[in-house]
Order: C-alpha cells, then structure tokens, then sequence
C-alpha cells in the first residue's frame, strides 16, 4: 500500500472514529437540559443542591461544546468569510479551506494545546474542584477546553490532508 493511500486509509478511520465518538457525546445534550431545568426547583422547592446541578452541568457543557464545535466545523456549519462562500468554482473553495485551516486553525490549536498543557495537567492530577462550592470535576472544564483544541486541530488535518475533500 502507498502512502498516499495509507494517509487517506487513516484518515477515513480517524474521521469515523471521531463522527462516532461525536454522536455518542451529543446525547449529553439531554443529562445538560435536566440539570439546568432541575436548578430552579432544586433551589426554591428543595433549599438544596442547586449550586451541585449547576457544577454538574458546566462540566457537562464544556465536554458538549468541546465535540459540538467539531461536529459544526465538520458540517460547514461556521459563517464563512463572503470570498469563500462566493468562490466560482468548489475547487478554490476548497483550496481557501485548506488554506485557512493549516493558517490559521492549526496554528491557533497547536498554541492552545501546548500552551495549556500544562495548566490542564496539574488541574487533572490536582482533581481540580470548583472554587466557590468545592464541588469535585472542575478539572474537566479544563481538561475539555484542552480537548476542544485537540479535536480542531485533529479535524483541521483531516481536512488538509484529504483528497478531495470525500471525508467531509
């Protein structure tokens, strides 16, 4: 097998691998939706837990944002800039895609990721808490934030690397 082929081969397992994986962390839509409904009984009903829902919930949030702002790239779903959404031909459009993506996303993803490796990591290993209720699982705010760059960056050399653009 060539390498060309062997790039796309891993390419079309890496897309899968992370559509699949998206698919399943959309379904944390649901758990975020009954834990920020839940606050408002939970403080005026209960007297209790409203500040623990809401803890739960941004962690919730940030892992689905993290895999949300993947899974809206990869759907075009992003404004485009006017010249790339007027491109006379899918061939400059997707020249100009490539182009911003190994520019300017990729570059930005790489800053993030090792910038904040380590401030992710000691939150991690630290089991980082909440600062104002001490609940547990701050740590994977920042670790989603982490992850967040890491999925655009692996989706922005998907997209760089494709022939084509056929993943997409």
């Amino acid at each position: 097998m060539s390498d060309p082929l062997r790039l796309r081969a891993a390419c079309v397992i890496v897309t899968g691998a992370l559509d699949r994986t998206t698919r399943i962390v959309a379904w944390l839509v649901l758990p975020l939706a009954l834990l920020l409904f839940a606050q408002w009984p939970l403080r005026d009903l209960v007297g209790a837990w409203s500040r623990q829902a809401n803890d739960v919930a941004q962690w919730i949030f940030a892992l689905y944002v993290a895999f949300a702002v993947r899974a809206a790239t990869r759907a075009k779903a992003h404004m485009a800039t006017s010249i790339e959404a007027t491109a006379p031909r899918p061939h400059w459009r997707e020249l100009m895609g490539r182009f911003g993506e190994a520019v300017l996303v990729l570059p930005w993803a790489i800053f993030v990721l090792v910038s904040g490796a380590a401030p992710t990591w000691r939150s991690v290993v630290g089991l980082e808490a909440f600062s104002d209720t001490f609940d547990p699982l701050y740590f994977v705010i920042r670790l989603s934030a982490w992850l967040l760059a890491l999925l655009v960056a692996l989706e922005a050399m998907l997209v760089i690397v494709s022939a084509g653009g056929d993943e997409r």
